[in-house]
């Protein structure tokens, strides 16, 4: 297949004399008809620069580009002219005309088509902003939208004269997590139907997904995926490591109201579904650290918001066919290690069948192991005087992963001040299960040392 942009050898400069300065140093780049290509790194590395050259928005001084088989180097003004209206182009502004409706703005798009009408153009706008899910909003100004209609509308003006190139350049930077989906995921619908090449300047691990390729782009070289992830992640992780240590994270998350602390797990969740989107995780002493200091802490705010006295994570290790935490909540001093084979006892038995054990009465249960839980407890209470611990309710649920695989298990011990643990306790465990899932599937790709 001949591809819609070949990028070769490309070097590029700003300035002259003693002020001049390479941007970007032996660019060898291809992509295709039909393919997404997500161009990442960090700010100042070249991404916008090297958007501009494909597009023929800045001259090509060294090296090759073709985009649309058409050289660029060397190209005359009307040749670069006619491969920009081959071109859609998405800004993260938008770049709407204020005082055109969302129709009119699309229709923008097509106004430059010889050939064809004004109800012909409407009809195609229209079309296209059905088609981006804005059915609805046809006649609306752009102060009557919101940042996610308006960049869909943005969109919409893209791919109204079907193109056979999209080139985005941080289309999802002004817009929040639930906008920025939307935007790529019709982004990549109506170009992947459509047939045209994607190349996406973006920073979100957000929308990494999307991509079937990624190039990553560092001091203007291009380098690895991971060593790019490691650029933009590095410093925050290592800031992190050193909260951990001083004990500060910890408390920090401790201290969180506990919407606030949702709110914070929600984000923090999706910065790890970000890790694991890479095949290995920068600095990894600063990326365990997080980890464990997340994963415990997390467990324990599970207990206060349920009521409970105790709380373990347990990580599936199917390979031995045995559960196994270290992350755990106890009395006494030191790391707790538990282990217990998949299908014996309560948590095991979860393991097995990835189903949540709501147990009011635990010695009248068949799957509950007396002298495991006496084992257990005087294990948990190593170092603590005349302290004895009885279980007296048990709830436990299934952590899965992306794949729905059950890869960990979340056990609560004791409801306080009750009997037993009741039907909204259930929902609030599997209301973090999904949390827990991104969590526990990074502490697997990194290897944390859980299991």
């Amino acid at each position: 297949m001949q591809s819609a942009i070949a990028i070769r050898n490309l070097n590029h400069h700003f300035g002259a004399g003693g002020l001049r300065k390479q941007i970007l140093f032996d660019i060898s780049a291809d992509v295709y008809p039909g393919e997404i290509v997500l161009n990442t790194g960090p700010s100042g590395s070249g991404k916008t620069t090297l958007l501009t050259l494909v597009c023929g928005l800045r001259s090509v001084q060294d090296g090759s580009v073709r985009t649309l088989d058409t050289e660029l180097n060397g190209a005359s003004p009307p040749t670069l002219v006619q491969v920009r209206r081959s071109i859609g182009f998405i800004f993260q502004a938008h770049n709407l005309l204020d005082a055109l409706t969302a129709c009119q703005n699309v229709q923008m798009g097509v106004a430059l088509d010889a050939g064809v009408t004004n109800s012909e153009a409407r009809d195609r706008s229209i079309e296209m902003l059905n088609a981006v899910g804005l059915s609805q909003r046809i006649d609306h100004y752009p102060h009557q939208l919101s940042g996610g209609q308006k960049q869909r509308v943005a969109i919409a003006r893209a791919l109204v004269r079907r193109p056979k190139i999209v080139l985005a350049d941080e289309p999802t930077a002004a817009l929040d997590k639930a906008s920025g989906r939307e935007v790529v995921d019709i982004l990549q619908k109506l170009a992947k139907e459509q047939g045209c090449a994607i190349l996406l300047v973006t920073h979100d691990n957000r929308i990494l997904d999307v991509a079937d390729r990624i190039l990553t782009l560092e001091d203007g070289r291009i380098s690895s995926f991971t060593a790019g992830i490691a650029a933009n992640t590095e410093h925050l992780l290592t800031a992190f490591a050193t909260m951990q240590r001083k004990g500060q994270l910890e408390r920090h998350l401790k201290t969180l109201p506990d919407a606030k602390f949702v709110e914070v797990l929600g984000e923090v969740t999706t910065e790890f579904e970000g890790f694991l989107r890479t095949l290995d995780v920068a600095n990894a002493d600063a990326t365990r650290a997080l980890l464990q200091q997340v994963l415990g802490v997390t467990a324990a705010r599970i207990r206060d918001l349920v009521g409970a006295e105790r709380a373990t994570v347990y990580l599936v290790d199917h390979e031995r066919a045995v559960l196994r935490s270290r992350i755990a909540d106890h009395t006494g001093e030191g790391t707790l290690d538990i282990q217990m084979p998949i299908g014996k006892g309560i948590a095991g038995r979860v393991a097995e069948t990835g189903v949540t054990m709501n147990i009011a009465d635990p010695y009248a249960h068949p799957d509950f192991n007396p002298a495991f839980d006496r084992e257990s407890a005087a294990r948990a209470e190593l170092g603590v005087t005349q302290q004895k611990f009885t279980t007296r309710s048990i709830l436990c649920g299934p952590i899965l992963d992306r794949q729905r695989t059950v890869i960990g298990v979340a056990q609560l011990l004791n409801k306080r001040d009750s009997p037993a643990f009741s039907e909204a306790d259930e929902h609030t465990l599997e209301e973090f299960g999904e949390s827990l899932g991104i969590i526990l599937e990074t502490c697997n790709r990194v290897d944390v040392g859980l299991n």
